[in-house]
């Protein structure tokens, strides 16, 4: 009997120890399992377990916690990508140092114009970037904790450096934002402009002192003789029209390049066109006995283009021709097709252009010969004004040339269609 008993006994013993381990100690190894797999982020097969209340709660809980940490990773994900995508558009550089100088965040440009990899993350701003500029400029921030500004040629490019300090709540610098912005194209404007003002008052100052001059001169002799006064007003009429000349090239470049203005398009026979144009300068290339040729491909004899605009380009283009042949010498005019381009080509054979001067003959005022330019009555505006009317078009201007062999200009203009 008592063997009985003790069997019942044991048996209701391990019935129990069994019924607790399921209910307390299996429940929270089950959890414990699962705060592992959310610690690592992986997706348990269920939430749902056997036990007390408060495990089948926690469990629930940690699903929940799971749940939100991955919409945070979403999210976190999302800006990530956004802040990496604004980044990268960004045209100005961007770099970002930590409290040690050492480069906490840069983007594309920036690493473009260094030359710097992704792996200089982490890495000392003196180890990644070799330029005195740039570290002058993040000591200075660091020093004085107040926005720099500076400037940087790299190359043919320059930028403008923008140092701005990064604190905490106690005023503590923890780093700086520099930003690079590339002010070539501001510096290459001023720079224009500097020199539109100067050789404006250049061209200006010239022919209002001779006229000033020759005024002062017939007010200070009132009884001139008349052969002395006929010559005088003939040198004050020429230099009035040079000043009318400039006026008339400075308004057109303004029109051209302000814009607004819309080519008037229409069918142009080039033959005519051409003949046109070389009947109105007979009597200039008669003086120099210059021979006038012209040459069509059949497949461009009819274009699309703004006429008068269209004698604009080519009356300045004749006028140089012009001025820079050798007597007896040759001009051709010549029309060809190209895909879908026209090319408009004027070539002489007169004096030439280095290879100096050739790349900047289609800037304002420029001359390769200035004091013969200015002695043929010349504006230096020209070829300027046939760039730009070439550009108003849709297409643009090209020159080759070569000392003693003459010069080619060439306008190349899109094929338009009639709508």
């Amino acid at each position: 009997m008592s063997w009985i008993l003790l069997g019942a006994i044991v048996g209701s013993t391990i019935a129990i120890s069994y019924l607790a381990w399921r209910k307390w100690i299996l429940p929270w190894r089950r959890i414990e399992q699962l705060v592992k797999q959310v610690g690592r982020g992986e997706q348990p097969e269920t939430f749902l377990i056997e036990g007390t209340n408060e495990a089948q709660r926690v469990a629930l809980a940690l699903e929940d916690i799971l749940t939100r940490q991955r919409e945070l990773d979403r999210q976190i994900g999302e800006r990530a990508s956004g802040q990496k995508a604004i980044l990268s558009a960004m045209q100005d550089g961007l770099l970002v140092v930590d409290s040690h100088r050492r480069v906490a965040l840069a983007n594309r440009a920036f690493c473009e114009l260094f030359g710097v990899g992704e792996d200089s993350l982490g890495a000392p701003l003196l180890e990644s970037v070799r330029d005195p500029a740039l570290e002058q400029i993040v000591g200075e921030t660091f020093r004085g904790g107040v926005p720099i500004q500076g400037e940087l040629a790299a190359g043919r490019r320059e930028f403008q450096m923008t140092s701005v300090p990064m604190g905490n709540d106690k005023g503590e610098i923890t780093g700086a934002v520099v930003l690079f912005h590339d002010i070539t194209e501001l510096k290459r404007a001023d720079e224009i402009r500097r020199d539109f003002v100067a050789n404006v008052s250049h061209e200006l100052r010239t022919p209002l002192s001779i006229l000033r001059g020759y005024i002062e001169t017939m007010l200070d002799d009132p009884k001139m003789p008349r052969v002395e006064c006929v010559r005088i007003l003939e040198v004050m009429e020429q230099h009035s029209q040079r000043l009318g000349l400039l006026a008339n090239d400075l308004l057109t470049l303004a029109q051209s390049e302000s814009g607004s203005s819309t080519p008037r398009l229409s069918d142009i026979d080039l033959s005519q066109f051409f003949g046109g144009l070389l009947r109105d300068w007979k009597k200039k290339l008669s003086a120099k006995e210059l021979n006038a040729i012209v040459d069509i491909s059949t497949d461009c004899s009819i274009i699309r283009a703004d006429g008068a605009r269209l004698r604009e380009i080519f009356d300045n283009l004749l006028d140089n021709a012009v001025k820079y042949s050798s007597k007896r010498g040759q001009i051709r005019l010549r029309a060809e097709r190209s895909g879908a381009e026209i090319a408009l080509t004027l070539s002489d054979d007169g004096i030439g252009i280095g290879p100096r001067d050739l790349p900047r003959i289609f800037e304002r005022f420029y001359r390769a010969d200035k004091a013969r330019s200015r002695e043929l009555g010349g504006t230096g505006l020209g070829l300027s004004i046939v760039k730009h009317l070439a550009q108003l078009h849709g297409g643009r201007a090209e020159a080759e040339s070569e000392i003693g062999h003459g010069t080619t200009v060439r306008v190349i203009l899109p094929i338009v269609t009639q709508t």
